[in-house]
C-alpha cells in the first residue's frame, strides 16, 4: 500500500511527502507534479489563504506553434540550495508565511503537464499572492534550471534566458520577471 501523500506509480515515489513539523517542501524531480497534493499539503489551520502558481507545458513559443513538449536540465548541485535560499528570502520578507512548497520538472514534460508548482500559505491572502509571485519570479531569476522546447520540425532552447542572481539581490516587491 502506497504511503499517505502518494498518487499512482509516477508520482513522487522519490519525493516523500515532508513530515507535518515541516513548512517547506522542496522538489526537482522528473516526475508528474500533482497539483491537489500541493494544495493539500501547503494548507495549514492557522492560514486562511493558499496561493498556487502551476506553469504547464503550452501548445505555441515565442513565435512557434506546435509545440510537442519541453525537456527541462538543471545544474542539480545548485537548484536544491537556491530552492532553500529563496524560501528562506520569502520568510524574512514576510514573515506571516506558514508553508511553502517549490517543486520544478526536469527531464521532458508533455504538452499540458505541469513544469512548475509554487504554493505558500499564510493567514491572509495579500502576503499569499505577493509571496507567491515573489517565489515563482524568483525561482525564475535565481535557479539554474534551463527548458529546451521541442515542436514539429524543430527544437530551440527557449529565449530570454537570464542571468542568474542571489535571491536577496531581488526587488522587495516581487523579483520583477515578466512572463
Amino acid at each position: 500500500m502506497p504511503r499517505i501523500g502518494y498518487r499512482g506509480p509516477n508520482y513522487h515515489d522519490r519525493v516523500p511527502v515532508p513530515p507535518p513539523e515541516v513548512h517547506t517542501w522542496i522538489a526537482c524531480t522528473e516526475h508528474v507534479l500533482d497539483v491537489a497534493i500541493a494544495s493539500e499539503w501547503v494548507g495549514r489551520p492557522d492560514c486562511g489563504a493558499v496561493a498556487l502558481f502551476s506553469g504547464l507545458v503550452r501548445d505555441h513559443a515565442e513565435g512557434v506553434t506546435g509545440v510537442t513538449h519541453i525537456e527541462y536540465e538543471a545544474f542539480t548541485e545548485q537548484v536544491m540550495v537556491r530552492l532553500e535560499a529563496l524560501a528562506a528570502e520569502a520568510r524574512q520578507r514576510w514573515s506571516d508565511i506558514g508553508r511553502i512548497l517549490l517543486w520544478h520538472r526536469i527531464g521532458t514534460v508533455r504538452l499540458g503537464e505541469s513544469s512548475v508548482v509554487v504554493a505558500v500559505s499564510t493567514p491572509h491572502r495579500g502576503s499569499a499572492f505577493e509571496s507567491a509571485r515573489f517565489l515563482i519570479d524568483g525561482l525564475k531569476a535565481t535557479v539554474p534550471i534551463w527548458k529546451k522546447e521541442f515542436w514539429n520540425g524543430g527544437s530551440e532552447w527557449a529565449r530570454g534566458s537570464q542571468h542568474i542572481v542571489e535571491p536577496g539581490d531581488l526587488p522587495a516587491e516581487h523579483a520583477g520577471v515578466t512572463p
